[in-house]
């Protein structure tokens, strides 16, 4: 096949990521194959698939009729090697260490098609590690994508020092066509880009709230009603040049002075001491008793409003 053809895609981990990407393409109607070596997981993930979609359809991420394709050409996969045989594109989305991520991915090396691009849905391993084992490491990278992925649409792309390119711009293309937004990273680094700095955030977010300076749920309105609107609107850069009428070098210049006396106070942690975190467990309890299904549903729809409204206009503004 070629790059512009539609891919066929095996799936292999049947858990809660692997079955959110089983989801997301099936709704675009292309052909899947997806297997877990527990059957009892696969199962439940196949006779959840026909909602999952169907939840989609219903906030106006997916087309009926290509939902239906897509349900109807569903495989079941009873073996690693009927999964993959035939696979153009085979997305590994099992848990594990490293050593069973090695182990998994030379196994799909094996009974898999030579001209196969293999994905690792794998944030904490450098793709250059997860190659390990591999007789054709050429073919491997590494994707990282956010829960839920149907509806967060970036999904960073990390190839390793010895990925062809080719494989890189085959899974770019790929991903496009389903509606995600590629962004591939120049260099392997510990954590992909996106968990870094939700990490800084999180780290800052945390001491707020252990500092007694602000109660869990302000911390989340500060963000969901006030810099996740800004970022959502142009990024971390973009809304920080549009902010302001002078040219790049006066604002960037006096961002980073206005800053400093910030930067010097904010927390270094590295990692927080037990009782802190107990602490801060307790406080986020009593702020969020419970994750239901009806608040994961309202943020989806909140998610979707959000895409809808970055649709509409595409800002790519002249900053120069």
């Amino acid at each position: 096949m070629t790059r512009f053809e539609q891919p066929k895609v095996a799936i292999v981990g049947a858990g809660a990521v692997g079955s959110a990407w089983t989801t997301m393409i099936v709704a675009a109607g292309w052909s899947v194959s997806l297997y877990d070596p527990d059957s009892t997981v696969l199962q439940e993930s196949v006779a959840g698939l026909p909602d999952q979609v169907q939840r989609l359809i219903d906030l106006d991420r997916a087309h009926p009729r290509l939902s239906e394709q897509g349900l109807s050409a569903l495989k079941e996969g009873r073996s690693l090697l009927q999964a993959v045989a035939e696979a153009d594109w085979i997305i590994e989305a099992a848990g594990g260490d490293l050593p069973a991520k090695q182990r998994l991915l030379e196994q799909i090396e094996q009974v898999g098609r030579m001209a196969a691009v293999i994905t690792s849905l794998s944030s904490r391993q450098p793709t250059s590690a997860l190659a390990g084992r591999l007789r054709r490491p050429e073919r491997l990278l590494a994707i990282h994508s956010q829960m839920p992925v149907q509806f967060i649409p970036v999904v960073e792309i990390v190839p390793g020092p010895s990925t062809d390119l080719a494989c890189v711009e085959d899974v770019r293309f790929w991903l496009s066509l389903l509606g995600r937004t590629p962004i591939v990273v120049k260099k392997e680094i510990t954590g992909d880009a996106t968990r870094r700095i939700r990490g800084a955030v999180l780290r800052e977010c945390a001491q707020l709230v252990l500092d007694g300076v602000l109660d869990a749920e302000d911390v989340d309105r500060l963000l969901a009603d006030g810099l996740a609107l800004r970022y959502a609107s142009a990024g971390v850069f973009g809304s920080l040049l549009l902010g302001s009428s002078g040219n790049i070098d006066a604002v960037i210049s006096e961002a980073l002075a206005e800053f400093e006396d910030i930067w010097q106070d904010l927390s270094t942690w590295q990692r927080l001491p037990i009782e802190d975190q107990k602490r801060l467990i307790r406080l986020l309890e009593k702020a969020y008793p419970e994750a239901t299904p009806a608040a994961r549903a309202a943020r989806d729809r909140r998610l979707q409003h959000l895409l809808v409204a970055r649709t509409i206009e595409t800002i790519e503004p002249d900053l120069q």
